[in-house]
């Protein structure tokens, strides 16, 4: 059992560097950052795909964060979707 002050910080400051050192799939070896990851990189929406989540839009909802309503969202149009994109 580890009953003075400075063993404990030593025993505590090990068992952070070692939890630190590997972190979600983060893996930080000297200077150098290699990223492993289990999921597949996912590739930009298409033009069809924003169409679609728009086209799925609920109306009369409060607008996010950049307060735009979804009626101008779904009303703008090709142009605005594409803009969108």
């Amino acid at each position: 059992m580890v009953t003075d002050c400075h063993s404990v910080r030593a025993r505590w400051r090990k068992h952070f560097s070692q939890c630190c050192s590997v972190y979600k799939g983060l893996v930080i070896i000297g200077r150098q950052t290699d990223i492993h990851t289990g999921e597949p990189l996912v590739s930009e929406p298409s033009v069809f795909d924003v169409e679609m989540a728009i086209g799925k839009l609920k109306r009369h909802n409060s607008p996010g964060i950049y307060q735009i309503p979804t009626e101008l969202i779904k009303a703008g149009g090709r142009t605005s979707r594409c803009e969108i994109h």
